[in-house]
């Protein structure tokens, strides 16, 4: 996210003219390179626990959120990049929403690819072990979730905890099999997101809380509860 925002920033400093698919398709070429130079860092260090990836991933990601925010304070564009990607379905309006219609060939190659994906989520030396080319499916892995989540970041904003949350709970019932999860990830989240963009809607009425703000307090309290919970069923 942090790199598909930095993509947002050169589109709005060097391309102010630029259409939408132009600055998609920015947001889409830096989300993809930021997520290869964060695996790039992973391949050249070694892990004794597999906590430390993420931890990686937030210290990366606040360095390249730095220089994001260095640049846009320097040419007064800190505004301009907080309103457009804060998640606010205001102005999912005609004209905006249709990039989102781009994401299904995405979606549908995600799903023909949902077995070997998980393979590959196993670790590497069990997929290579099976016959699978594990380089090449975590990278086409890596193109299709930078490729969406620039679409949807462009078009909604950002929704936090909202893919950290839902396919958690949904494994908990489902498991670890990408392919049977799929479907009931993209319900269970449309259903989420619909019911924290009603109680924005209705809880200050006639005003209303964007749906990031309510998703942030809702998410935040089911991921403490679901953290705090697993604690406790390990003790």
């Amino acid at each position: 996210m942090d790199s598909a925002r930095l993509g947002v920033l050169v589109s709005l400093l060097v391309f102010p003219a630029a259409g939408m698919l132009e600055k998609m398709a920015i947001a889409f070429a830096f989300a993809l390179a930021g997520t290869f130079i964060f695996m790039k860092i992973l391949d050249h260090i070694k892990f004794k626990n597999t906590i430390f990836i993420p931890l990686v991933g937030l210290m990366f990601g606040n360095i390249v959120g730095s220089i994001t925010t260095f640049f846009g304070l320097k040419y007064n564009l800190i505004q301009s990049i907080s309103s457009w990607l804060h998640g606010d379905f205001s102005m999912v309006i005609e004209g905006r929403y249709e990039l989102l219609y781009i994401s299904i060939p995405a979606i549908i190659l995600a799903y023909l690819f949902a077995n070997r994906f998980t393979l590959a989520g196993m670790g590497e030396d069990l997929a290579v072990n099976l016959g699978l080319s594990y380089k090449r499916i975590v990278n086409l892995g890596l193109i299709i979730v930078a490729f969406v989540s620039s679409i949807v970041i462009l078009t909604v904003g950002t929704l936090p905890f909202l893919g950290l949350i839902v396919p958690n709970i949904v494994t908990i019932f489902r498991g670890d099999n990408i392919k049977k999860s799929i479907f009931p990830t993209a319900v269970m989240g449309a259903v989420f997101v619909l019911f924290c963009d009603i109680l924005g809607r209705i809880i200050i009425y006639p005003y209303e809380i964007s749906i990031s703000l309510t998703i942030g307090i809702i998410g935040s309290a089911i991921f403490l509860y679901l953290l705090l919970g697993r604690n406790a069923h390990e003790n």
